[in-house]
């Protein structure tokens, strides 16, 4: 029996997934990320990690002496250390494509939740003030249709969500590091995909080259009246110079599924904004997506086992 340690909260269906595992030779322990006492216990005898967000870190690796593979639920490494991975001889994979439908779906709930501001909407509503709005409501809501979306990155993610939003009547353009010419959407500079979009969602993958990608100056540069969507990492923001802009009127709005730091502190100055719509990091949560990860888990826990090689290598 394989020992399999999951890293992340598992509510009832998934704690009933990952028992049934059994019968694929894995004994799955669930360890929430808060419960420090139980991953003491477990990590000693943890030969595969299933890491979903708590960082992985020297010490950690350190307190799991028989641990052969950290398999990321999800896409980014960033929160792997994965010099000590390869300095342990511990190998690091992950997920791509897995969560990328339910990431594209969120990215578009949060455009037009902060386009047709619903969060306020329904509050209002709920409060019997829904018939008692403010005079301006209409000059600070947008459809999509008609408005450019510029996506940062194109990888899985962006090639799902531009069909959609073309089929709303958006027009689509992307910057990425490196051109892709089968890319759903038209390719435009950094700088001038910034300054002419009406929504910037962010798409990429938080390496040295991108953390802080949209700086104090970049996001001065974005185009009066735009919204920031970023349901990839929160490092790639500068989050002061975000919650600036917004202050000062110069952006309409922020869905915000990422932050720099998590779990966001509750008096956080964005939460207080009205205009933001946060949600905690769970873009990618859905059953579809647990289902697809724990299918690619079991096949590189198998692999693991019968020493063949492993999908997704990272390290």
């Amino acid at each position: 029996m394989q020992r399999v340690l999951f890293h992340h909260e598992a509510s009832p269906g998934l704690r009933a997934r990952l028992a049934a595992l059994a019968g694929a030779g894995l004994e799955v322990a669930i360890v929430p990320a808060a419960d420090r006492a139980r991953l003491a216990v477990e990590l000693p005898r943890t030969e595969v990690l299933w890491h979903v967000l708590e960082p992985v870190t020297e010490e950690l690796l350190a307190r799991a002496p028989r641990l052969r593979l950290v398999q990321k639920i999800g896409v980014g490494v960033n929160t792997i250390d994965l010099e000590a991975c390869r300095v342990r001889g511990i190998a690091v994979c992950n997920m791509p494509g897995t969560n990328s439908r339910a990431v594209a779906e969120l990215a578009l709930g949060l455009m037009l939740a902060v386009l047709r501001r619903i969060p306020f909407l329904d509050r209002a509503t709920r409060a019997g003030r829904g018939w008692e709005l403010p005079e301006d409501l209409p000059d600070r809501v947008g459809e999509l249709g008609g408005k450019r979306v510029g996506l940062l990155g194109m990888g899985a993610v962006p090639r799902l969500l531009a069909p959609a939003l073309a089929a709303l009547g958006a027009e689509c353009v992307y910057w990425n590091r490196s051109v892709k010419p089968d890319a759903p959407a038209r390719f435009l500079p950094l700088e001038e995909l910034l300054a002419t979009s009406d929504v910037v969602s962010l798409h990429l993958p938080l390496v040295p080259e991108t953390r802080g990608l949209l700086s104090a100056e970049r996001i001065a540069r974005m185009k009066r009246g735009a919204i920031l969507i970023n349901t990839a990492r929160g490092g790639l923001v500068d989050e002061r110079a975000l919650l600036a802009a917004l202050e000062r009127g110069h952006l309409a709005g922020a869905g915000l599924d990422v932050f720099e730091v998590e779990p966001l502190p509750p008096d956080h100055p964005l939460l207080r904004r009205e205009e933001v719509v946060a949600t905690p990091h769970l873009a990618w949560l859905t059953p579809e997506t647990l289902d697809r990860s724990l299918s690619v888990a079991v096949e590189n826990c198998r692999r693991l086992a019968r020493g063949e090689a492993l999908l997704n290598r990272v390290v």
